[in-house]
């Protein structure tokens, strides 16, 4: 668990370092584009730490209000707050922030740049649908992810793929206006390719910058989460529930997708590009540990 908080904490320093770059090639491929000079590239700079800093610093707001999850009382949910409650003290952890999301699917996911500054949304559909246990099970791996500082890696994966999947759809479209006044130009030919390349290109980046948090984490977060409950069959459970009875969620979205215990868009075939393994083989290896 050491080794994957420090991996995580790596990892995240190294994305914004790409991101940052990505944005400043961005900025330098349009200035050449444009002949706009080096003060789009300057500009390019200031949003690249700009977004750097809103991502750290208020990733998980926008993660929550993506999801429309709303933050809850302890006098508005007390089954809920306390059974949060008294986890994160078992877990020795501070107490996050407790957030509801209605829909009527089993889900849940934890976000924030640290534990003491971390949230748990949890959808009405968990609440409704899953025994005590299974609860429990949910929310102890929600907070497995927590102390594994696995939510400041996920947060930050959730602007980048955002941002980087807009400038894509700027560029396309900037291109197909302006491309045809560049074509007297000598290098507005190339340019055009080269940003046509960018534009198609760029929600597959996004995509492997998504899958670059690892579908292992799950697996650490559902082993540290039953170890937390002292008892594996309960998460097990609530996956197996989540496998029958889910449908796709109405607020979900793929930049956030990664975030949640299981793909809220009910992906039955798991490949190269799902961000999480299959709930059958979570199922097999928690059971594995009674």
């Amino acid at each position: 668990m050491y080794k994957q908080i420090e991996s995580n904490k790596r990892k995240t320093w190294f994305l914004m370092i790409i991101f940052f770059v990505i944005i400043v090639f961005f900025g330098w491929i349009w200035s050449q584009f444009s002949n706009t000079g080096y003060s789009v590239v300057m500009f390019a700079i200031t949003l690249a730490l700009v977004l750097n800093l809103v991502s750290y610093f208020k990733g998980d707001k926008i993660a929550l209000a993506i999801s429309k999850a709303k933050e809850i009382k302890k006098e508005e949910n007390p089954y809920v707050f306390r059974m949060v409650e008294n986890l994160s003290m078992t877990a020795g952890t501070p107490m996050p922030k407790v957030y509801i999301i209605q829909d009527p699917n089993i889900n849940a996911f934890a976000t924030g740049r640290d534990p003491q500054n971390s949230s748990i949304a949890v959808t009405t559909g968990a609440i409704e649908k899953l025994a005590n246990e299974e609860l429990e099970g949910v929310i102890a791996h929600e907070l497995s992810h927590i102390k594994n500082y696995d939510i400041r890696l996920m947060m930050i994966v959730i602007v980048c793929v955002g941002i980087i999947t807009l400038l894509a759809d700027f560029f396309l479209r900037t291109n197909f206006i302006f491309g045809y006044k560049k074509s007297n130009n000598k290098n507005g030919g190339p340019l055009i390719i080269i940003g046509l390349l960018l534009a198609i290109l760029s929600p597959l980046f996004a995509k492997l910058i998504q899958l670059a948090v690892s579908r292992k984490r799950e697996y650490l977060a559902d082993a540290a989460g039953a170890l937390l409950t002292r008892y594996p069959e309960g998460l097990a459970r609530a996956l197996e529930k989540i496998d029958t009875l889910n449908q796709p969620m109405k607020s979900a979205n793929h930049a956030t997708a990664h975030l949640y215990i299981a793909n809220p868009f009910k992906v039955k075939v798991v490949g190269l590009f799902s961000t999480h393994p299959p709930l059958n083989e979570r199922v097999a290896k928690l059971r594995s540990m009674a």
